[in-house]
């Protein structure tokens, strides 16, 4: 049998950043809701209300992303639990919003050059501004764009060109050639001589002769729906397989989103979605499977923090949200049936419902 060697980076980084994260300081506004402060978890000020703009971060691990206004002007700039401040105007910001922390290093653009490179915890640079585009950290790795050339698109941009490499957070490569895939789970990372035979498992040779291989999110979903789900239909294994709880849309009357209970929402719609699921096994179902992340305007409630970054983004690296869409069969009619479900610790869970013909219950 071959042996596997498991990558320890995530392990190793969790080891050596508890100690940083042991207290979490929480944002909070001044009187006016104009400016942002922290706090820790004790109440404590740890920071008086003076950020403002490009500060979007709800908590603060290390390093956060800061705006203030100084003599009507605008500063923008990196700043430490320990109050140093690195990267002045150098933001990098996507979306019109600024980069956050994630495993306790955060990216940052060279407003000279337009490269980006990487701060740690600590506001070193790790990883210099050399490349044209940087994935956030994730297990340790980042996807490293190089040399592309930016176009512009109406009011958008795009990359074109360069080289794509996978590298870690001391700018070592360890794949070349590995362009950007966002179904990759880089938390499911195992090393061996020889490729991966698991199904839902992609395998990329490495430079040190060693093959890397990650759980594909889009393979591991379609192989549990065939093999799990849709083999039982059973109204027990719908509840194992739901989140505690649902959300479902409500025409009738504007009601809008609402949620229930598992337990009740199954019990009080499990015919139709039965009937809904089980068109997925039939050859001519027209359907489609969509990644997307979860909707931090909908999961408001706090059991869903887990799944959201410091900047209540969705963490959808790890934690992505697969959209089962089917179409009516006749094409003159309209409206699509949606079912949502969530990648959790404990697997996938239907998350949330809609119906094209009938409001659930």
């Amino acid at each position: 049998m071959k042996k596997i060697i498991i990558l320890y980076l995530f392990l190793c980084l969790n080891f050596t950043l508890s100690a940083q994260n042991k207290d979490t300081w929480i944002s909070f506004w001044d009187k006016d809701t104009t400016h942002l402060g922290f706090k820790d978890k004790s109440g404590n000020i740890k920071i008086e209300p003076r950020f403002m703009g490009f500060t979007i971060a709800h908590k603060f691990e290390n390093i956060i992303a800061v705006s203030e206004e100084e003599n009507e002007t605008w500063k923008s700039y990196y700043l430490t639990k320990t109050g140093k401040i690195v990267g002045r105007d150098s933001l990098y910001v996507f979306d019109n919003g600024p980069d956050c922390e994630n495993e306790g290093f955060i990216r940052f653009s060279d407003p000279k050059t337009d490269k980006m490179g990487l701060f740690n915890g600590d506001g070193k640079i790790v990883i210099p501004a050399e490349y044209s585009h940087l994935t956030n950290v994730r297990n340790g790795m980042i996807i490293a764009l190089k040399d592309a050339a930016k176009e512009k698109d109406g009011e958008h941009f795009f990359w074109t060109g360069g080289k794509e490499f996978l590298i870690d957070i001391n700018n070592k490569i360890l794949i070349e050639n590995f362009g950007y895939n966002d179904e990759l789970n880089f938390y499911s990372l195992e090393k061996s001589k020889e490729k991966n035979p698991d199904p839902v498992r992609d395998n990329f040779l490495g430079v040190d002769g060693q093959y890397y291989s990650f759980i594909n999110f889009d393979k591991e979903f379609k192989a549990w729906l065939k093999n799990i789900l849709l083999t039982d239909l059973s109204k027990e294994n719908l509840l194992k397989h739901s989140y505690d709880q649902i959300t479902y849309w409500k025409k009738k009357d504007d009601d809008g989103w609402i949620t229930k209970p598992k337990a009740s929402f199954i019990t009080q719609n499990y015919k139709a979605i039965k009937a809904k699921l089980l068109e997925l096994k039939s050859a001519n179902c027209d359907y489609h499977i969509f990644s997307e992340s979860l909707n931090k305007f909908i999961f408001e409630a706090d059991e869903y923090d887990q799944y959201f970054d410091n900047c209540r983004q969705a963490k959808d690296w790890i934690n992505p949200v697969k959209n089962i869409v089917i179409s009516p069969k006749d094409k003159n009619e309209s409206g699509q049936d949606h079912f949502e479900f969530l990648r959790t610790k404990n697997g996938y869970k239907l998350i949330s419902a809609s119906s094209r013909k009938e409001d659930l219950k």
